[in-house]
């Protein structure tokens, strides 16, 4: 892969600490030349252990992270730094290009995708698009039709009336909240509400049961309903009229 020069586009970048967590020596070290370049401050390692080492050590801004390691996977590091509740940006880089695995990477947590071999200007416009992201400041309150969360008084209402949520329910609703206009598969929700990623089985049921408790407090006795069913994916916030 060959190295860049410094444009003017990429001198707009912000710096920030960027973690690449490659194997291949050659791969590795065009990354961290081309990102320096970039005004990124670089660290590299090598395997999956590194990788955890070093972002409990040091956070970074947002990780370049290989599939393939010597020491396991890239969704299994992914796995464990979001199960640790740690929510910067992830990059996956792979010579996977199937369909299924760049679903798997995304489910689990992945924020975008690069299969290689990949152009420098792709990687490097993934990766300002990634940081622009990551810093944009997320609004304390939100609304879907009638229905407003605060995100720091943890409120909901409906139409003005306090919704009387339990913490598991405000961080459910809040999740679904943020993902409005698009379908929230259980196995996100295992991840990032529960916590359970690596989970050996399924929390389908507990799940199930917490998002009918939820719907009847966010859609019992109204004429829009919020919380719909995707049969068979997961769910979904958008507002139907009731049946």
């Amino acid at each position: 892969m060959p190295l860049p020069e410094l444009s003017r586009s990429a001198a707009s970048l912000s710096p920030g600490r960027l973690l690449v967590v490659e194997d291949d020596e050659p791969t590795a070290r065009a990354l961290r030349d081309g990102l320096r370049a970039e005004g990124w401050s670089v660290a590299v390692v090598g395997n999956g252990t590194a990788a955890l080492a070093a972002v409990r050590e040091q956070p970074p801004d947002l990780i370049i992270l290989d599939w393939m390691l010597p020491d396991g996977d890239g969704i299994t590091v992914l796995c464990a730094l979001r199960a640790e509740g740690r929510r910067l940006p992830v990059l996956m880089l792979t010579a996977r290009d199937a369909l299924e695995d760049r679903v798997s990477g995304l489910e689990h947590g992945a924020d975008d995708y690069l299969v290689k071999p990949f152009a420098w200007s792709e990687l490097s416009a993934r990766v300002r698009a990634l940081r622009r992201r990551a810093g944009e400041a997320e609004p304390l309150r939100r609304r879907v039709a009638d229905l407003e969360i605060d995100l720091e008084t943890r409120e909901a209402r409906r139409n003005g009336e306090l919704l009387p949520l339990t913490i598991r329910e405000f961080d459910l609703l809040a999740y679904l909240v943020r993902h409005q206009g698009g379908i929230v598969t259980r196995a996100m929700l295992a991840r990032d509400v529960w916590r359970e990623a690596r989970r050996a089985t399924p929390i389908d049921n507990v799940i199930d049961v917490h998002v009918s408790h939820l719907r009847r407090k966010v859609d019992g006795g109204r004429n829009v309903r919020l919380l719909q069913t995707i049969r068979g994916v997961g769910f979904e916030l958008r507002p139907e009229p009731a049946p």
